[in-house]
This record gives C-alpha cells, sequence and structure tokens, in this order.
C-alpha cells in the first residue's frame, strides 16, 4: 500500500485554481462537488476526486477514459477498463489533509478491501480531554479506554486516541460498510499492538500508520487492507509509501498533465 496526502490550506487556495480543475473530473463528480455550500468543503471534495485520476493518469490512462462508481454503501471504484492489475483506493479527509491509500486490487471486489483515514490531533475548543473521552466512550472497548486514560501526558493520550480511532475507520471503511457499525466491535491495543474484531485476532488484515511531519506532526493516520492469512500485521507506513503534495502544487500540476 502507499499513502498520497495533500495538504490543503483554504486561505493559499485561489478560487480561479477550483474553477480551472473542476472540469478534470467528470460530470457525475462535479454535480456532487459544486452541491457543497462551503468552497473549502467543495474543494477538498474536488481534491480527493482528483487524486485517484492523476494516479490513473501516471499509468497512462486518458482522461476521458476514467470510469468509476459506487457500491451500495457508497465506496467509490475504479471501473476503466484495461487497468491492470487491478486499483484498490479509499479516500478521507480531516481539516487541512485529503489522503488516498492505494494499492492492488486483490481481495473483496469490486471496491477492494482497501482503507484509510487521518484525523488532526485536537480536542474540541472548551472541553477537558477527559470530557472528550466520555463524549465518545461509547465507541470504546473498556481496555482501549484504560490505555487512553492511563498515566501518560495528555499529548500521548491523545495521541493514543486518534491513533484508535482512525484504525477503526480505516479498518470499517475497508470493509465498505457504511455507517452502524459498533466500533466496540473492534479493539486497537495500542501498547501490545494487538487488533481483535469481536474478541478474535483480525486475521489477514495489513495496518499500516503514519504521521505527517509536514504538518508538525499533528496528522495521525492509518490505511488497512486485507491481505488473506491468518496474521495480523501492524507497521508503520514506509517512508517511500507514504507522498505529501501542496494542494496548489498538486491542482496545478494536474491541470497541466491532464487538460
Amino acid at each position: 500500500m502507499q499513502v498520497w496526502n495533500v495538504l490543503y490550506d483554504p486561505l493559499e487556495f485561489p478560487d480561479s485554481l477550483y474553477h480551472t480543475a473542476l472540469p478534470l473530473v467528470d460530470q457525475t463528480a462535479q454535480n456532487k462537488i459544486t452541491k457543497f455550500y462551503r468552497r473549502e468543503d467543495a474543494c477538498r471534495s474536488l481534491i480527493g476526486n482528483l487524486l485517484p485520476r492523476v494516479l490513473l493518469q501516471k499509468r497512462g490512462v486518458g482522461k476521458d477514459d476514467m470510469t468509476f462508481a459506487t457500491t451500495d454503501t457508497g465506496k467509490p471504484y475504479c471501473t476503466t477498463p484495461g487497468v491492470d492489475p487491478p486499483l484498490a483506493f479509499n479516500v478521507t479527509h480531516d481539516e487541512g489533509v485529503i489522503a488516498m491509500a492505494f494499492g492492488t486490487g486483490d481481495l473483496g471486489p469490486p471496491a477492494f478491501n482497501i482503507g484509510v483515514d487521518v484525523m488532526k490531533l485536537k480536542i474540541p475548543p472548551r472541553t477537558t480531554f477527559t470530557e472528550f473521552v466520555d463524549i465518545v466512550d461509547s465507541q470504546l472497548t473498556t481496555r482501549e479506554k484504560n490505555l487512553i486514560l492511563a498515566d501518560v501526558t495528555e499529548e500521548e493520550a491523545i495521541r493514543r486516541f486518534y491513533r484508535i480511532w482512525t484504525l477503526k475507520e480505516a479498518y470499517t471503511k475497508a470493509l465498505g460498510i457504511g455507517l452502524g457499525f459498533d466500533f466496540r466491535r473492534i479493539e486497537y491495543d495500542v501498547v501490545e499492538e494487538k487488533v481483535s474484531v469481536d474478541g478474535e485476532p483480525a486475521r489477514g488484515w495489513q495496518f499500516l500508520k503514519f504521521e505527517l511531519p509536514q504538518c508538525g506532526h499533528n496528522y495521525v493516520g492509518f490505511a488497512a487492507k486485507f491481505v488473506g492469512g491468518r496474521g495480523t500485521s501492524i507497521s508503520e507506513l514506509s517512508e517511500g509509501c507514504l507522498v505529501c503534495y501542496d494542494a496548489v502544487s498538486f491542482v496545478n500540476r494536474a491541470i497541466e498533465e491532464m487538460s
């Protein structure tokens, strides 16, 4: 797996760039993007739609030949003819980061079992960390909550929480099952580095964690993929598989190469 991250600052992203890049995606995607009330949300959606298209372009696929569909639960996947090996991808965003995990489509077609999540390390304003944990208590196992509220610094506690949360999100996105999955069914022991689902080891899953030093290590994420087998793999995403782009440069390059 690889993860591409686009670092987006609304103040640095001109309106003209948005309008110039919008025609690079198909009309269905354009219709969804332009429904956003806030321009920054539309820009995040545009970048998220450009990510798999730029990847396909790098593989020699023309813009007009790129096709996509969504599952019944809304997970996008590539239907472009002739892509061999098949492309598995998943896109997510949180505030200033839009991320895409991708790899070879192996198991779970047509969208394949791949997922990614990234989140900024922060708690809501005017909320203590303990209050924050209480708010999300129903989505944490007892073991997870104990590890988060252990005798560690608040900075480490926040990092532990978001490690747990992004793994759970990446796993459910990889399954492509949409909202409604009980997060307590998944347990991630951030100290022992173990993942279980319904009390059993998450066999056949690969989990890759990452941070974004370009953002001051204020964002953490997880990519998840079902690879089969009996083992569970949890490791750091290797440096060569983690790429970061500035949003303006990324979109300008997409315009140059895809127009």
